[in-house]
């Protein structure tokens, strides 16, 4: 039996499956886990809608427990080319990644003092930090009282 190395990928049979993964064998007749989360890069309802028993499945070995437990994945064998770097898209009406403005420091100034208004980014800035830190203060206002455990107040 060879050692099991964290990062090889192998291939090996499913021998079991069960409510949150399959056991899968590996050479050697040792067997390890492919939990639920690491079968698909979709969500995985039910692990007998994409294995079942005595399938071949390519593995990648993602831990290697002191107790001898090996943790599988069969998403993270699959080779994927390398994602492009992500852009930031700007649209004609000045939104990046089509989120449109939700008010207040939009392309045509200050909304709430009119529409002719251009802010700067500095008034902008400040605005931001000054409403910011008025909903912390409320938060902690408000979780202050609370921290006591079995609503008792402390003395």
């Amino acid at each position: 039996m060879s050692a099991i190395e964290v990062g090889a990928k192998l291939e090996g049979k499913v021998t079991g499956i069960t409510h949150f993964g399959a056991f899968v064998e590996l050479d050697g007749g040792v067997t390890g886990l492919v939990h639920i989360s690491e079968i698909a890069d979709s969500y995985v309802k039910d692990v007998k809608d994409h294995l079942k028993l005595e399938d071949v499945v390519t593995v990648k070995v993602i831990n290697v427990d002191n107790d001898g437990k090996i943790g599988l994945s069969i998403k993270k064998a699959v080779d994927k080319p390398p994602e492009a770097p992500r852009t930031t898209e700007f649209r004609r009406d000045g939104n990046r990644d089509g989120f449109r403005d939700r008010g207040g420091f939009g392309k045509g100034g200050d909304r709430r003092h009119g529409s002719g208004n251009k802010v700067s980014f500095e008034d902008k800035m400040s605005r931001f930090l000054r409403d910011s830190e008025e909903r912390i203060s409320s938060l902690k206002k408000n979780t202050e009282g609370k921290r006591g455990g079995r609503g008792a107040r402390r003395v």
